[in-house]
């Protein structure tokens, strides 16, 4: 079946713009597709680059040892939040079945530390089918300066990240089937590397 399109025409003479329509009949489309003169690469051929996620919507994770802007500005040593009104905030298992947090005072730990414990239940663990989360990230900068050195002549120079943790603050998350037996020894060889009970 064929159609008939109009189409309008502008130009301009001596007496001024003048109108033209045209009528020309055009056939419908075709339903069959024709194959592409020029067709894409195998994608076999030339891999996407290694950070390109497709059909991802969640975010790449970030180093939770160290964080992204650097330490171009010097932290305050601080102290950790201690909830006054009532919040359970970081405190209790959000994503996991069972947690490891800090018991009995609040304290500063190191990146060093925190890599430490991770690899130690993920050594305990090995073989296993889990997924361990981490509930802190080491984003508190810590500078240094020399022993018997005068007072005075600015903070020091960076030294290494550091995370303040409160009272009861989760720092590990478990999750997997295994026996709970299994769980406490891999939280009780943690927690003989961490620093506080």
């Amino acid at each position: 079946m064929k159609s008939r399109i109009r189409c309008l025409v502008g130009h301009t003479t001596p007496l001024g713009p003048s109108v033209l329509f045209l009528s020309f009949p055009i056939s419908q489309p075709s339903l069959h597709l024709a194959r592409p003169t020029n067709p894409q690469p195998d994608l076999a051929l030339h891999p996407f680059p290694p950070k390109t996620r497709l059909f991802s919507t969640s975010s790449i994770r970030p180093n939770w040892l160290a964080p992204k802007r650097g330490h171009s500005d010097s932290n305050n040593k601080g102290k950790p939040h201690v909830a006054t009104g009532g919040s359970t905030r970081g405190t209790t298992v959000v994503w996991g079945d069972w947690g490891l947090r800090m018991r009995d005072h609040d304290r500063r730990i190191s990146a060093k530390q925190l890599q430490i414990g991770f690899e130690t239940i993920r050594r305990r663990l090995r073989g296993e089918r889990f997924r361990l989360y981490t509930r802190v990230c080491a984003n508190i900068g810590v500078y240094t300066t020399g022993n018997e050195m005068r007072m005075g002549k600015g903070k020091g120079s960076f030294d290494h990240w550091a995370t303040r943790v409160g009272v009861n603050r989760m720092i590990f998350e478990l999750k997997g089937d295994l026996h709970e037996e299994i769980v406490r020894d891999a939280f009780r060889l943690a927690g003989n590397k961490l620093p506080g009970e």
